[in-house]
């Protein structure tokens, strides 16, 4: 039986790989300190926190693929130093925001990167952990680059809002839609490519995103999928920023929504994921699914991304006062 290690496994990404390869037929283990959820059922569960010395001493023997979801470039380098030599396939899950420019359509994984040197920012320590994958490994790893990460069960809740927003119905902020774009890959199909590929031996550099769709066909899809009846109202980038209202995810923003001169990010080329036999769902999939999630999650629970009912309803006042 092939022996896979996730490092992370408990998280919502991490779970989805383990989960997958359990369901490749995998004797699985995760290790991770357990803070982010529990392993699936059927995986062996290794606690350990990967700061402190000896965090790899319990997976012993050799592995036939190793998937490494880490952001800390220390923790990827200890993980390489303990592993690497005892693992005959290795993962390393980066991102594209590791890309030093956003703002071309159409850019695929020959674009330049980010130079790692501040750890306290995301792109800059995904690509520090990219760097330590390639000297530990060479070519002989995979490192993936995943765009927007979505589906059921996701702790953004970026992609989510706007599926929760529409089901509570009336009119909904939007952004002017003109010229913006989404691409997401979804959590499951995702997951399911990064165990077969540890499985039949895929390496080299690859951007996991679906195909791009502008901004108004994903909401359209939403709008179909919650059978919204309300209103979309518009509003342009500088009326939003003045109201407070953030790009992109986190508190008091519209999640999704970038500046249109970085709209490279949302568009990116795709070919190799294709090619290295990735196969992202249609959309409309997604979106039903999500949907579903947000139903049996609470339309009105608190969120880590978007606008609460009262800060959405000031921002439309103010547009009706103008």
């Amino acid at each position: 039986m092939r022996r896979v290690l996730v490092l992370g496994g408990t998280g919502w990404l991490g779970r989805a790989v383990a989960e997958a390869a359990l369901r490749d037929g995998a004797a699985v283990t995760c290790l991770a300190r357990g803070e982010s959820g529990e392993p699936p059922t059927g995986a062996r569960f290794v606690r350990s926190d990967r700061s402190v010395g000896g965090a790899y001493e319990r997976v012993v023997g050799d592995w036939d693929a190793v998937v490494d979801l880490a952001t800390d470039p220390a923790h990827v380098e200890g993980a390489l130093a303990a592993l690497a030599a005892r693992a005959a396939h290795w993962t390393s899950v980066s991102s594209v925001s590791v890309y030093a420019r956003t703002d071309r359509a159409g850019d695929d994984e020959d674009a330049p990167v980010v130079r790692p040197l501040d750890m306290t920012q995301y792109p800059d320590a995904k690509a520090a952990g990219e760097h330590a994958t390639r000297r530990a490994r060479g070519a002989d790893a995979l490192v993936v680059r995943p765009g927007l990460v979505v589906g059921p069960g996701d702790p953004s809740d970026r992609f989510g809002y706007w599926a929760a927003r529409f089901l509570r119905g009336g009119d909904v902020l939007t952004p002017v839609l003109d010229d913006r774009a989404v691409q997401v890959i979804d959590v499951a199909d995702l997951a399911e490519w990064v165990v077969r590929s540890g499985r039949t031996g895929t390496v080299g550099t690859v951007d996991a995103v679906g195909p791009s769709t502008s901004m108004r066909a994903f909401l359209a899809e939403v709008a179909d999928a919650t059978g919204f009846d309300g209103r979309l109202v518009a509003a342009d980038d500088d009326t939003l920023l003045a109201q407070g209202v953030g790009y992109w995810a986190g508190p008091t923003s519209l999640p999704l929504w970038i500046p249109v001169s970085e709209a490279g990010f949302a568009r990116r080329a795709g070919r190799a994921f294709l090619a290295a036999g990735g196969t992202p769902r249609p959309l409309v999939d997604t979106v039903r699914r999500v949907v579903d999630d947000e139903r049996a999650r609470g339309v009105g629970r608190v969120r880590r991304s978007g606008l609460t009912a009262d800060e959405e309803l000031r921002v439309l006042e103010a547009l009706r006062a103008d």
